[in-house]
């Protein structure tokens, strides 16, 4: 079964950890072996061939490149231009996967349509579909930046990522979108973007979501009812977005899928946390949407973690194959195992595209 994930970094993970993602990954592995700079050195579990094997054909992957003002103790780039300039050489690597026959990407219906239809029987070097979408906005430096961005081929924006940003606050940040979020929630509605509501902290989520009305997902993010973080969505602020038609992404980030986790401290084995706690929080929405609809994949299974922060029971990325069979013991029909894993971003996106 084709799967669908909606939230992977994987240029970030080719430049910033300088991973050549084209590589079997234990050869990624072995090369990272006794490197300390980056706290998921050796134990990455995102590779190209993986996503193959797995059948994860189709994803949403990032550009992102966070601007940090000198009080903000976050890591980041000291101005908005160098943000712009790394979501540039993160765009040169999709080229350059492109142009070697590893990835396409998708940036309207008709695209979408043939590659779907290539994985259906794909064979066994078929290219990695990708949606090109912005983590923080930051590095939009003006209207024309966002016109051009379009351009390239960029479909989706999440105004803010951790912290304060420069159109909206994020993630454990307290603030509204202020007049510089809703010019861009202005631009990005007229040109036809998708917003990404993850990581809105709860003001900047309702404010964003009175001014603007066009096509709203949220590619990876878990609720709030099963653990207590800002960083998830409360029941409210799910409803909101499945009565506007979004799809949530469910992600694999251990902290956020089961309560008490330390990063850095607890292990996948101490919190037990295996992939069903990935279903616990699919189901939720289930719950509150009273149908399948509103339920997808969104691992972030590269997003600075790896196999010391992921479930326990998942090695790689291919491992998502074994979800279908999980949902079906659950009681989901085979109509809803499909939606949820492919069905319901393809289905948005039918709408958003038209």
């Amino acid at each position: 079964m084709l799967i669908f994930d909606a939230h992977l970094d994987l240029s970030m993970n080719a430049l910033e950890w300088n991973r050549d993602l084209t590589r079997p990954i234990a050869e990624i592995r072995a090369r990272e072996r006794g490197l300390t700079d980056k706290p998921d050195r050796g134990t990455n579990t995102v590779s190209l061939g993986e996503m193959r094997r797995g059948k994860v054909g189709l994803c949403v992957a990032t550009l992102i490149a966070r601007y940090v003002k000198p009080s903000n103790k976050l890591p980041g780039w000291n101005a908005r231009e160098i943000a712009w300039a790394q979501t540039q050489g993160q765009l040169a690597w999709y080229r350059a996967m492109e142009d070697a026959g590893q990835m396409v990407q998708i940036r309207d219906l008709d695209e979408l349509h043939r590659h779907v239809a290539l994985w259906q029987t794909p064979p066994a070097d078929a290219p990695i579909g990708y949606i090109l979408s912005l983590e923080g906005a930051d590095s939009i430096l003006t209207p024309k930046h966002l016109e051009r961005a379009w351009e390239q081929g960029l479909r989706a924006i999440g105004p803010a990522h951790y912290g304060p940003g420069t159109y909206a606050f994020g993630t454990h940040a307290t603030g509204g979108i202020g007049t510089l979020g809703r010019e861009l929630l202005h631009e990005m509605q007229r040109l036809g973007f998708i917003l990404d509501a993850t990581h809105l902290c709860d003001e900047s989520f309702w404010e964003a979501m009175e001014h603007f009305q066009g096509p709203v997902w949220a590619s990876h993010n878990n609720c709030r009812a099963l653990v207590n973080d800002t960083r998830q969505f409360t029941d409210e602020q799910l409803k909101e977005l499945i009565t506007r038609g979004g799809v949530i992404g469910a992600a694999l980030d251990a902290w956020m899928m089961v309560p008490g986790w330390v990063r850095g401290k607890t292990t996948p084995q101490q919190a037990g946390v295996t992939l069903e706690h990935m279903l616990d929080h699919m189901d939720h929405v289930c719950q509150l949407a009273g149908n399948a609809r509103h339920a997808a994949i969104g691992t972030d299974l590269d997003g600075g973690f790896g196999r010391e922060q992921s479930p326990g029971d998942l090695d790689t990325i291919a491992d998502l194959s074994r979800i279908p069979a999980m949902l079906a013991k659950r009681g989901y029909s085979p109509e809803n195992v499909e939606a949820i894993m492919h069905g319901n971003w393809l289905r948005f996106l039918e709408s958003a595209w038209r």
